[in-house]
């Protein structure tokens, strides 16, 4: 992992959002501002261009919405973070992003804090849900019938810590605010993280949230 600043691009199509949003991240020493797109076509050529480690992508943008730079990215640039940061929870657009690959779902009512927090994590590769969205998920989850769910090897078992944490998990909650919860450091949790990944075979936290939840786990 390294220490030099998380290169961000944004992506929205309100210019005064956009240059709000990059006044109040580029006085974070943790983020650098490398470009700013009015629309998802623009952001996919920009990120070609600029090599950003995340763009927060609004969903809902003239000429390319957000949703389908977001699977062009995963598809040509599969290296760069996808953050989706929009107005609307609307169940549709949590659940075409995350489909398009989006890493994380955020509102814009979130706090800088909170938001620089996901952009590093991002980088990391780690999936950042807002809350409501996270619960969104594991109850969409919760309605499929047994033949919509794909069947799966049963996982490792998990742990008593790692259920406590895949729960949280399930909430949308981020490592440090695990640590707080867990009265755990937040390399601990970080690691625990980690195998909860492994167990339930699965690549991120979004995915662990919902494998949990077809498991029952939470």
């Amino acid at each position: 992992m390294t220490d030099s600043p998380v290169r961000v691009l944004i992506a929205d199509d309100q210019a005064l959002f956009r240059e709000a949003l990059a006044t109040l991240l580029e006085v974070q020493p943790e983020i650098e501002v490398v470009g700013e797109a009015g629309d998802g076509e623009q952001a996919v050529r920009l990120c070609a261009e600029l090599r950003p480690d995340v763009v927060l992508m609004d969903l809902r943008m003239p000429v390319l919405d957000g949703i389908a730079a977001t699977d062009r990215l995963r598809v040509e640039q599969p290296e760069v973070r996808v953050l989706a940061l929009t107005t609307f929870d609307d169940d549709a657009d949590v659940f075409a992003a995350v489909r398009a690959g989006a890493l994380g779902y955020l509102l814009k009512d979130v706090s800088s804090a909170r938001l620089v927090e996901a952009l590093v994590a991002a980088r990391r590769g780690e999936s950042v849900l807002h809350p409501s969205v996270a619960a969104k998920l594991v109850a969409r989850v919760a309605r499929l019938s047994p033949e919509d769910v794909p069947p799966r090897r049963p996982p490792v078992p998990l742990s008593e810590r790692e259920l406590d944490v895949v729960r949280l998990l399930a909430e949308g909650r981020s490592n440090r605010e695990i640590a707080g919860t867990l009265y755990l450091a937040e390399g601990t949790v970080k690691n625990l993280v980690t195998g909860v990944l492994a167990k339930l075979q699965v690549r991120d936290r979004t995915q662990a949230a919902l494998r949990a939840r077809e498991l029952g786990l939470c």
